[in-house]
């Protein structure tokens, strides 16, 4: 297979959560990859030394808007101001995410409705906003980062769980829709991560039972789930539609 396959020159991608972690990684991947890049997020400071870094390292083309997934109309301005500084939105990464720990009967309305804004609806908004202009260029790449808790759980995951097993049912119909316009929709669910949520929210020993559960006995490095994303955002992956790629080190091989 040649590797102009996985060329994105001439394509722009939007990652949200791009400043860091696997959003970071993606972002900079796919702009070695030739793709421009535009990133949100709600941290202006890191959104912007993340892209300078970036369009310094590669050269490409680039832009961010601070945006909370959290509040619906700053999902639809994104959307905008992507598509009137960048041109076009061809790649959307849904990576922005969050992870509140409780179990079933500790579950507040709240904190149910914060999760599922940040990483259900908001995801549902921002596709349905950037997939008009897919369909008129007859080509898009739509990644919805789920979870391999979205096929499996732990203890207190339970929103989490649910809304990453309900991206998983999303990309299916999304992809049944939109398969006639050139657009694939798929779902990465990453494994152990060396990110700041998990590390945030586990204790040394669970880090441990994680790393001892995969099959490479380690943690991924954010690097690790480029070549994914690539494979999903190109035309290499191109009869690749409606389903997750897990990339879990072989954790749910267990």
């Amino acid at each position: 297979m040649s590797l102009k396959r996985f060329d994105l020159t001439g394509k722009v991608a939007l990652i949200t959560g791009g400043n860091k972690g696997l959003g970071k990684a993606m972002a900079r991947g796919l702009a070695e990859a030739g793709a421009d890049i535009f990133l949100a997020s709600r941290s202006e400071e890191s959104l912007k030394s993340t892209l300078d870094e970036i369009l310094t390292a590669t050269g490409r083309r680039g832009g961010y808007t601070v945006c909370d997934v959290s509040k619906r109309d700053q999902v639809t301005a994104l959307a905008a101001t992507a598509e009137r500084e960048m041109g076009k939105v061809d790649i959307l990464i849904n990576n922005a995410g969050t992870n509140i720990p409780q179990a079933i009967d500790e579950i507040t309305d709240e904190v149910w409705d914060n999760v599922l804004e940040v990483n259900l609806n908001s995801i549902m908004a921002l596709t349905r906003a950037l997939v008009p202009g897919m369909k008129q260029r007859k080509w898009g790449r739509v990644i919805h980062i789920s979870s391999i808790m979205g096929v499996i759980s732990k203890e207190r995951r339970n929103i989490y769980s649910a809304t990453k097993a309900a991206l998983i049912g999303m990309a299916k119909a999304s992809a049944i829709d939109l398969g006639a316009y050139g657009i694939t929709v798929n779902c990465i669910g990453p494994g152990p991560f060396l990110t700041d949520l998990p590390m945030s929210l586990l204790s040394d020993s669970e880090k441990a039972a994680f790393a001892g559960m995969t099959a490479l006995n380690r943690w991924g490095q954010p690097d690790e789930l480029v070549g994914p994303a690539l494979l999903l955002a190109s035309d290499a992956g191109a009869y690749i539609t409606g389903t997750l790629l897990l990339v879990d080190g072989g954790y749910t091989a267990r």
